[in-house]
């Protein structure tokens, strides 16, 4: 059997209308019956929740490679001692350390998979100079260890202490 391409078009039209949900159709339990009041709106308080305590805070998260360009991996000491020096005086409030496995496709095509390291700091919005260290921060690691680039992530999270 064969279709005209205008035919082909409809099919398809009709097909993805189906299996969006977009045929106009609607599940029986989804339409009152004539005896279901409505419901009154409850409060979040009512409902026996609360909201939860903190205020609108930036998260970044920066991603460190490990492997050494020649050979070999970035050591726990090395990594501390670019903590102290790099990210402490930058972020003296605190911030986290976390160690993982990770993989990543560098520029060369090649799909490499190592050992990672990722620091997690929070901040408030008010804080002016935080973007300029962290760039600092992700140019000081690449510099320091021949690495061809740092992954950073930004989002904004709710934070209380």
């Amino acid at each position: 059997m064969s279709f005209s391409p205008a035919s082909r078009r409809t099919a398809l039209a009709v097909f993805a209308a189906a299996a969006l949900g977009l045929g106009g159709g609607v599940a029986a339990s989804a339409v009152p019956s004539a005896s279901a009041a409505p419901a009154a709106p409850q409060s979040v308080e009512a409902a026996g929740l609360q909201a939860s305590p903190g205020e609108l805070w930036k998260r970044t998260e920066l991603y460190f490679g490990t492997t050494k360009p020649g050979g070999g991996e970035l050591t726990d000491a090395e990594f501390t001692a670019f903590t102290d020096k790099v990210v402490t005086p930058r972020f003296p409030d605190g911030f986290t350390e976390l160690t993982g496995r990770g993989q990543w496709r560098g520029s060369d095509g090649v799909i490499s998979r190592e050992k990672s390291k990722v620091i997690v700091v929070v901040y408030p919005f008010s804080d002016r100079d935080a973007n300029r260290e962290i760039e600092e921060i992700r140019t000081a690691y690449k510099a320091a260890f021949a690495q061809e680039s740092v992954l950073r992530t930004d989002s904004v999270e709710k934070v209380s202490f």
